[in-house]
């Protein structure tokens, strides 16, 4: 047994001095911890400090990288080597040092480079172990075709931020942001990559493969809730393969047949506010759910259609956070409105922190066994492990606001520690020309596809 937690480390105790047990000397110390003696507190108090301690050596292996990156391109510029060629093989001494592939170490290049030269806030967040090394990636990549002025400024504004959030609300974010700083640029890379769209097949052994298509993503998002809609109308009426089994072969029986006309209807939401659509605003990206962020360019192309019919259901939001309060009331009094508001107000991804699944149950924060409401309030999103997972013994969640304060839950765990759960903003804001207005959803149908718009006007 051996506790990271208690350990203490003097730096100045080691530099400079070969410790005993040489390159594998931290190996040995963290390769010991085991969990034999330790209490459930303990258990995960040292889980916490390892998670940690592994984000931090990420980010001392970028600065690594990045150290070792100047030196190699400096000594190559010394002795001649055109600047196109003086990063050679670089990449592949970080991936054989990494013991891992070239491409892979191309990444860990291109991270490391990023994170020191462009990108301090969110190296800083990696070093306290705010974040994991994947999050990182995560920013360096979403902001790959940025300026180095614009990557600075979505690192100064995010990199502070990114502390308990999930890998799909921070890629959110950060598209939103890259689209804001450089519309032009993102509408036109969005449609040299819809000029990219196909088709590919791909064998995974056991007698099975896997068809994927790159498409533009409201036609993505269409398919694949057209799947949707038809796997649970089959499974309410009896039909015992899972949804996933329903929506596979559903998948292929239409590719078989794609001659068949068939008339059926997909609900798709596309989130804009009322200037977007009156094309008075063109910074603010659409939110397509589903998806996240999309060029307004885009969003406006698609809009563009003669043939659409526009539907319009109101949604009321807290002027000082965004959050979703209402609903028209119309909208609620059909079987399902509250849990239709339920999940506009929670989002697209799991109420639970750090949890990236979708969506999936209209859960009672409180269960309803101990007095839990069936009400907005008493309400969250989860996806379906998180839901089943607050059933265990210990578990406890707690709405700790009240309305109209943006909807909070405090979540205890078997060992007494507490997280904190907010339900996000609309992924939308106002428009800056008119920031106190109230926000409007519209439902869409365009061809066979009905598309729902939240609207803030």
């Amino acid at each position: 047994m051996f506790e990271l937690g208690s350990l203490a480390l003097d730096r100045t105790a080691v530099d400079g001095v070969e410790p005993e047990g040489g390159d594998d000397f931290w190996l040995e110390i963290v390769g010991a911890i085991d969990g034999e003696g330790l209490s459930d507190e303990r258990l995960v108090a040292e889980l916490t400090a390892l998670e940690r301690l592994t984000s931090g050596a990420a980010a001392a292996k970028a600065r690594l990288t990045a150290e070792l990156h100047t030196r190699r391109t400096s000594d190559a510029a010394t002795a001649g080597v055109p600047a196109a060629r003086r990063a050679h093989g670089v990449a592949n001494e970080v991936a054989l040092a990494r013991r891992e592939s070239p491409h892979a170490g191309r990444e860990h290049l291109s991270l490391g480079v990023a994170l020191v030269g462009e990108m301090p806030e969110t190296l800083a967040a990696l070093s306290r172990g705010d974040i994991n090394e994947y999050v990182a990636q995560l920013m360096v990549r979403e902001t790959a075709d940025l300026s180095r002025e614009d990557r600075m400024t979505v690192d100064a504004t995010l990199g502070p931020q990114l502390s308990g959030r999930g890998n799909r609300e921070i890629v959110g974010l950060v598209r939103r942001m890259a689209y804001e700083l450089d519309t032009e640029g993102a509408e036109a890379r969005a449609r040299a990559a819809k000029a990219r769209r196909r088709v590919s097949c791909r064998a995974l052994g056991n007698g099975m493969s896997r068809v994927s298509g790159d498409l533009p993503a409201l036609d993505a998002i269409a398919a694949f809730q057209s799947l949707r809609d038809h796997a649970d109308q089959l499974r309410a009426m009896g039909d015992e393969r899972t949804r996933d089994q329903i929506m596979a072969d559903e998948f292929a029986e239409r590719l078989d047949q794609p001659v068949l006309a068939r008339a059926r209807r997909a609900e798709i939401q596309l989130v804009m506010n009322g200037e977007m659509v009156l094309g008075a605003d063109r910074e603010t990206p659409a939110h397509l759910v589903g998806y996240g962020p999309l060029p307004f360019g885009v969003a406006a192309d698609f809009l563009a259609d003669p043939d659409a019919e526009v539907f319009v259901r109101r949604l009321f939001t807290n002027p000082d956070d965004n959050s979703l309060v209402a609903m028209d009331s119309k909208g609620i009094v059909f079987h399902g409105g509250l849990r239709r508001l339920l999940f506009a107000r929670d989002g697209e991804t799991c109420r639970t922190p750090w949890c990236d699944a979708p969506v999936r149950h209209g859960d009672h924060v409180r269960p309803r066994a101990r007095g839990g409401r069936t009400t907005l309030d008493g309400g969250q999103g989860l996806c379906e492990a998180c839901n089943y997972a607050k059933e265990a013994p210990g578990w406890r969640h707690e709405t700790r606001s009240r309305w109209p304060e943006r909807h909070t839950t405090e979540i205890t765990t078997p060992t007494r520690h507490t997280h904190w759960s907010q339900a996000p903003p609309l992924p939308v804001q106002p428009s800056p020309h008119h920031p106190l207005r109230r926000h409007l959803a519209a439902e869409l149908y365009y061809s066979n596809v009905s598309l729902e718009l939240d609207l803030a006007v």
